[in-house]
């Protein structure tokens, strides 16, 4: 299964807000422990939100870069099909001038 950045970011954000708002639950009764914990949960999930944005950009490249090669590879096609049209364009005229060349080297009828 592939790891998909757009995927998690949503979710990363979503636990760093629900922390968020634990800390403030755990922090009434005065649990200052579980309060603590859940103020690192939402700090590290938060950081983690952060990296996975910028992780995203990295793979719009990866895919605009294949968008590329494949334009190429399309370029590189169109310009096969003119050489192979030219080629059977210089084929046709060198016949046609051998022809000619014939025509005048060879005796009149008589």
């Amino acid at each position: 299964m592939k790891f998909r950045p757009a995927v998690w970011f949503p979710i990363a954000t979503v636990l760093s807000a629900i922390n968020i708002a634990a800390v403030w639950f755990a922090a009434r009764p005065g649990e200052t422990w579980h309060a603590t914990v859940h103020a690192g949960l939402a700090v590290a999930f938060g950081l983690w939100a952060q990296r996975l944005r910028t992780a995203v950009p990295a793979r719009n490249d990866l895919e605009s870069g294949l968008d590329a090669i494949d334009e190429l590879d399309a370029d590189v096609d169109s310009l096969r099909n003119a050489l192979e049209e030219t080629r059977e364009r210089l084929d046709f005229a060198e016949r046609m001038l051998a022809e000619r060349v014939e025509r005048r080297e060879a005796p009149p009828p008589r």
